[in-house]
């Protein structure tokens, strides 16, 4: 075991799978000299040269659509746009081509193609660069959608989508310093497959990305009032793994969801869907599934502002004693 930051393990699983195979390759905005705009690309130019780290005009339309024509014809673009928020101006190439070239083609062109992006708030960096978008992209058939929140979660994820024969929307918490010991030596996460990441018997919360930390902070203060917390990491949005988030709460009774970004429209409502959708789940529930999302506003530039947007550890702890009428 060794213990990387977030940053240093997806640089390391691209560094892994650009030796693996050469036609692995970077794309993006000062991916090369200047490392990437979070330093998550640092050092790959002077390892695999300009021929795998490719730099671009300030494009994001421009670079996509490149990264879209190269995988169509055999290689595998890794492409980093340094905000999130900028997924707006690569929509075009994103869902009108990368998600639907398989399909169209009759199966004859895929696409495999990694778009990451940082997504969320923590960078003070107000309005236009801290969204929460990924609901935007999970609503798109022929995409998938993965938002690791630990160190070894974003290395096996990484090289898994890498490896993938169709597009995937890679998401990236900012809170890049994050460190967990990983194992040394070559494995794997597949997409689509949830993460218990604490056990628990009296409710389930089901999260993703950087607010998977908020709730381990949570349950620990609600282990004190006697509440025992399943914490589910959904890590991949799309594919969803729906069979671990429906035992979970057949076994405890209650589900509370958790995401950064704003409630109405956010992911956090397919999530109650399949939940009250399965019969027998539906059944076991003993009080209505709860969701504590962002507020329903642009981040303001205020970092003290900007830290009451999204869900808090009290106003998770809040929903959840909700839950139990008694214990309120």
């Amino acid at each position: 075991m060794k213990k990387l930051s977030y940053r240093e393990a997806i640089r390391e699983a691209m560094i892994e799978e650009m030796a693996r195979d050469e036609q692995v390759v970077i794309i993006g905005e000062d991916v090369g000299c200047y490392g990437g705009c979070f330093k998550v690309t640092t050092g790959l130019l002077e390892r695999f040269g300009t021929h795998q780290v490719i730099e671009t005009p300030v494009s994001e339309e421009g670079l996509v659509g490149v990264a879209v024509g190269a995988a169509m014809l055999g290689m595998r673009p890794v492409v980093e746009i340094m905000y999130g928020d900028f997924s707006t101006l690569a929509a075009d190439p994103l869902i009108n081509h990368a998600a639907k070239t398989h399909f169209m083609t009759a199966g004859q062109f895929s696409v495999p193609l990694v778009y990451r992006t940082p997504m969320g708030s923590g960078t003070g960096a107000a309005a236009q660069h801290t969204q929460s978008l990924e609901a935007l992209f999970t609503n798109i058939p022929g995409l998938k959608v993965v938002y690791p929140a630990t160190p070894i979660d974003a290395k096996g994820l990484l090289k898994s989508a890498i490896r993938d024969p169709d597009p995937v929307i890679f998401l990236e918490h900012k809170v890049y310093g994050t460190e967990s010991v990983i194992p040394e030596g070559e494995f794997t996460i597949p997409l689509g497959l949830a993460d218990i990441k604490r056990q628990g018997k009296d409710v389930s919360i089901i999260t993703y990305g950087k607010t998977v930390f908020t709730v381990l902070k949570a349950a620990a203060i609600l282990e004190d009032t006697e509440v025992s917390v399943e914490i589910i990491d959904l890590r991949s949005l799309r594919p969803l793994d729906t069979p671990t988030i429906l035992e979970s709460v057949r076994k405890t009774g209650r589900a509370v969801v958790v995401h950064e970004a704003p409630q109405f429209g956010g992911f956090a409502g397919e999530v109650v869907a399949q939940i009250v959708g399965d019969e027998e789940t539906f059944r076991a529930l003993k009080a209505p599934v709860a969701r504590v999302c962002g507020k329903e506003m642009p981040t303001p530039f205020n970092k003290d502002l900007e830290r009451q947007l999204p869900p808090s550890p009290q106003a998770i702890i809040e929903a959840v004693l909700a839950l139990f009428p008694s214990a309120v």
